[in-house]
């Protein structure tokens, strides 16, 4: 991400799920403060506040899409001024997101996502054999449509779960270089220069 003029932190969320609470409440409070902490830090770290974006891999990509579907209101007490600021993404990037759906046949939008106007336009790539089901990345992309939110969804027909950033010789792997100029195409990195 560096190379291409993202600046990338990296958020280490609480997994363990806690009784009583819904499993993603601690990932979500985790997510808000530090969407907060870095908004409220973009001037003294020397980034635009209107730029900032989440991506997540996997369950990751479910906190991503929850980050972004989420209305303003924390899910925490007030810490501090961070929390004073927006801590909705102003993109969204999902890379093999897992528990969008429901189980139930994965037809249905899983019930703590909301998707509205307001979510952030989202980019999302899948492989077609990913044991962790399509249909994540085909239920919330309709949501997305059925909401008018600018949306890309790219599906290669191989390539599983858990590549990451790795190249192998999966297409699937070559989802940086599409996802890269989805973001210059949405402004949210400058044009590539021609040479």
């Amino acid at each position: 991400m560096n190379s291409i003029g993202v600046n990338a932190v990296l958020l280490k969320y609480r997994v363990p799920e806690r009784p009583d609470v819904p499993r993603y409440q601690a990932p979500l409070q985790d997510a808000q403060r530090a969407l907060g902490i870095v908004r409220h830090r973009a001037s003294q770290w020397n980034i635009d506040p209107n730029r900032i974006g989440v991506l997540g891999f996997s369950a990751g990509g479910h906190l991503a899409a929850l980050s972004s579907t989420t209305r303003e209101k924390r899910t925490y007490p007030r810490v501090d001024a961070a929390d004073e600021v927006s801590a909705k993404p102003d993109f969204t990037m999902l890379v093999y997101p897992a528990y969008l759906t429901v189980d139930d046949g994965r037809t249905k939008l899983a019930p703590e996502l909301t998707v509205t106007a307001n979510t952030p336009p989202t980019f999302l790539v899948q492989a077609q054999d990913d044991p962790v089901h399509v249909e994540n990345s085909l239920v919330y992309y309709r949501a997305l449509t059925d909401a008018k939110v600018p949306a890309e969804l790219v599906i290669f027909p191989s390539g599983g779960h858990g590549y990451g950033l790795r190249r192998t010789k999966e297409s699937v792997t070559t989802w940086p270089v599409l996802a890269e100029q989805w973001l210059r195409s949405r402004g949210l990195l400058a044009p590539q220069e021609r040479n």
